[in-house]
Parts: C-alpha cells; structure tokens; sequence
C-alpha cells in the first residue's frame, strides 16, 4: 500500500518518545561540551567565521545560565561599556585589569603599578548606569615580572575543567579569574552543597595560593540561603 509522503511509518509510530527524566539528564550532561565548543571553535576556526561561530555557542551556553540569555546579555553590556570608559580615561588600564559582569556585581581584577590607576578603573566602573556593586581586587604591584601568568592560565584551565565534568556543579553559572596564584570567584550557586563543591575543586589545585570568593548562593524555596 502506497504511504502519504511525511506520514509517518509503522515502526515510527510505535516507537515511544523520549520520558521527560530522560531529557534532563541528556541536557546536563549536554552542558560540559556546550562549554567547550564556546571556547574552541573559535579558535579552531579564526577570524570572522569563528566570532559568528563563538558567538552562536555563546547563546546557547547562556541557556543553561541561571541569570537567562536577556541576563546574561545585558551582564556582556556593562562589562563592553567599562572597557569603553577605561579606554577613555587611561588606554593602559584594560591592559591591566579584566572586568566580569553578573547579575550587574562587577568584578575587577588584575595588578596595577599605582594607585591612581586603581582609583580611576574603580571611579570609571561605577559610573557606567546598570552597574549595582563594583567588587575590587585589583592589586598594586609596582614590578609585575614576579607574575607567573602561565601558571595562572593553568590554574583557571584546570578548574573550569573539573568544574564543567562535575555533574553536581553547573559550571556555566561560575566565572574564574587566577592573578598570582589567587583564584578570583563570581557567579551563583544553586544551594550551599554545590558553593562548596566549587570551592573546594579551587582548593584542590595545586598552586593556588588563596580563593577569593564572590559567589552568590541562591535563596532556598521559603528559606535563608
């Protein structure tokens, strides 16, 4: 008998569909590698087709965010627009200090030779509208040659990594900075089980001198956080 062109088969129409505890798993477990194309397909790829790539993979690790995609966009905002004032005020001071957005909590790392430029990278990140907190770790370090920045590249590699195959930790609501062996740390925590975890794989890496700690841990349904 001649079948209707998209109807489906007989033995499409008996096979079942996929449970819905099932499809949880599938999609935390997706989250790792949604992680890893963000940060090498664009290098795989390089120059504009690997930025439209990059981005695309950006947008859908944002799904898995807490803060959303809207969230996570206006968070990429403030942080493009404190760079914009940091280039306006001093060319040298995005050289020196890296800037993370979340939940408009604006983290500010990095070593600076004095403490007028600390001053105006603070001064400057403040005035950018949308900004609720600015957090300030920038350090004074006259002299940076002390500065392992490779270790450092190391240290923050292996902690996303451990981060991203936990699978009690979604790692995509963290952000690690290391400056000098301290590990720098922003985001939220879906309950105090999972903070925990996330400080503990950064205590358990060797060089790591000091975590410095900006998580914020989500409010238990009728609870204290």
């Amino acid at each position: 008998m001649s079948r209707t062109p998209g109807a489906p088969t007989s033995e499409e129409r008996l096979r079942p569909a996929p449970h819905a505890c099932m499809i949880a798993p599938m999609r935390r477990f997706a989250a790792p590698y949604a992680l890893i194309a963000l940060f090498a397909l664009p290098i795989l790829l390089g120059g504009c087709v690997g930025a439209a790539v990059g981005g695309a993979a950006a947008v859908g690790v944002a799904a898995y965010d807490e803060r959303g995609i809207d969230g996570v966009a206006s968070d990429l905002k403030l942080a493009m627009d404190i760079r914009t004032r940091w280039l306006d005020k001093d060319h040298l001071i995005p050289t020196k200090v890296s800037v993370e957005v979340h939940e408009g909590r604006a983290l500010l790392t990095g070593l600076v030779q004095d403490e007028k430029m600390r001053a105006d990278a603070v001064g400057e990140a403040w005035k950018v509208v949308g900004v609720k907190q600015v957090l300030n770790e920038i350090e004074i370090a006259p002299s940076a040659g002390v500065v392992d920045y490779s270790r450092d590249t190391w240290i923050t590699t292996q902690i996303k990594s451990k981060l991203a195959f936990d699978e009690k930790v979604m790692a995509v609501n963290f952000n690690v900075q290391t400056i000098n062996g301290t590990v720098y740390l922003i985001g939220i925590a879906r309950g105090a089980d999972e903070h925990r975890r996330v400080i503990d794989t950064c205590r358990s890496i060797s060089y790591v001198r000091r975590v410095v700690d900006h998580i914020r841990v989500k409010q238990a349904a009728g609870g204290a956080s």
